[in-house]
């Protein structure tokens, strides 16, 4: 299965702007030959805390936008966006990918970044979300779960591929990159990673999506601007390089 990573900037706070500049972004990934199409966290309004402007309702714009994307071009398509679920005070975080048939599936992030203080204005998710993509078993995380190793090992077993989405700042550049390798490698599987690029919230992005086999090899990498990335996912490799490697087998 061909796997893209749309690295791109995000209009802050405004959905529309950024539905605008998407669309086309996402047609060529599928005209290109992907079936799983990945967009960056936040991707309609920015990593933004004034959840009392930018939270959505379930099935709200940023959701409809994916799905409405997804049955356009048959392809399954995903981001994170501010949503709150009806009775909810504060909003998740939530990883929301769309199918070919309608069908969504949701991932709320389980670590907010503290240090920024999101867990004052976005609830913390509980669950793993693992997907059948085509064949392809596909675990989904946000951008700080990256640090937090335990949350990848516990979901080893069940993948061929994670896919993190960022908005992860220039500063710690370095972080993502090594984690980024560190989380493939550990766990003897694909890894695809996509982070916005541009200015917002007063902080700089320089993207460095890439997507990683499970040896740890670069298979498509972005850096700097706005850029489509993408590889193929084989889960019969990941198969074979667990098989002649047997190291999930040793953790305790």
């Amino acid at each position: 299965m061909r796997v893209a990573g749309v690295q791109h900037d995000i209009v802050w706070e405004d959905p529309a702007a950024n539905f605008a500049r998407l669309a086309p972004r996402v047609g060529t990934a599928a005209a290109g030959g992907a079936r799983l199409v990945v967009l960056t966290e936040m991707f309609s309004t920015g990593f933004s805390m004034a959840v009392d402007r930018v939270a959505e309702p379930v099935d709200g714009p940023s959701t409809r936008f994916l799905v409405d994307q997804a049955a356009e071009h048959g392809v399954w398509v995903c981001g994170s966006l501010p949503e709150r679920p009806e009775g909810q005070t504060l909003p998740h975080n939530q990883l929301v990918l769309a199918s070919p048939d309608g069908a969504v599936h949701r991932y709320a992030k389980i670590h907010p970044f503290t240090y920024a203080r999101e867990q004052e204005h976005y609830r913390a998710g509980a669950e793993h979300v693992t997907v059948d993509v085509d064949g392809v078993r596909v675990t989904l995380f946000v951008c700080y779960d990256l640090r937090f190793a335990d949350e990848f090992w516990a979901c080893a077993h069940d993948t061929d591929c994670y896919v993190v989405v960022a908005n992860w700042p220039e500063p710690r550049r370095e972080h993502w990159r090594t984690l980024l390798r560190a989380r493939a490698i550990e766990n003897q599987a694909y890894l695809v990673g996509v982070n916005r690029v541009g200015r917002g919230g007063k902080l700089e992005y320089v993207g460095d999506s890439s997507i990683i086999d499970p040896n740890g090899e670069t298979l498509a990498e972005a850096t700097g601007s706005e850029a489509v990335i993408s590889a193929e996912v084989d889960p019969a490799h990941v198969a074979e390089v667990r098989a002649r490697f047997p190291f999930l087998a040793d953790r305790r």
